[in-house]
């Protein structure tokens, strides 16, 4: 069996879509997955199973729409894909300003080209680039003042899902 995290997009946002993370614990135990752990309220699980991140995306979303009466997506990587999207990652934010570095996770490649137009957008210094399996946002205005970041965050769509 492999290490695999899932992010699920949008859980626990202002009191929508809520995913309590002692329910997705024990549902991802349900499924035969070990060694589950979750951090905060995030949206966010670590496990051990086996498969391809597509099919433990799939049935994730699935048992959580059928048991939890909530539509989420969920993007599921591997943990050599996550240190392969750490490795890639071209932009280094000041280190006072980490949390403006967003990084955007798509279960392929075909939705993350739908966020090249994101770089028409920029207004310096916020940088933004394309890696092979994820996308990468700098920005030093926040969210409600970069048209970049919220065009990130609004054409990410269902397809991807970001996280700081």
């Amino acid at each position: 069996m492999a290490t695999f995290v899932a992010l699920l997009r949008g859980v626990n946002v202002g009191g929508a879509k809520r995913v309590p993370m002692a329910e997705l614990r024990k549902l991802l135990t349900g499924l035969g997955y070990s060694d589950v752990a979750t951090f905060l309220n995030s949206g966010n699980a670590v496990f051990r199973a086996a498969g391809s991140p597509g099919r433990l995306a799939a049935t994730i979303a699935g048992e959580i729409a059928a048991k939890m009466d909530v539509e989420v997506p969920v993007v599921v990587k591997s943990a050599g894909e996550l240190s392969a999207i750490v490795s890639e990652n071209p932009i280094s934010a000041p280190e006072a300003d980490q949390a403006r570095l967003l990084v955007a996770f798509a279960l392929d490649a075909a939705a993350l080209s739908t966020l090249r137009p994101i770089g028409s957008l920029l207004v310096p210094p916020e940088r933004f680039a394309l890696g092979a399996h994820a996308a990468y946002f700098y920005g030093s205005f926040g969210s409600l003042k970069s048209e970049a970041e919220k065009a990130l965050l609004g054409r990410a769509g269902w397809a991807a899902t970001t996280r700081n």
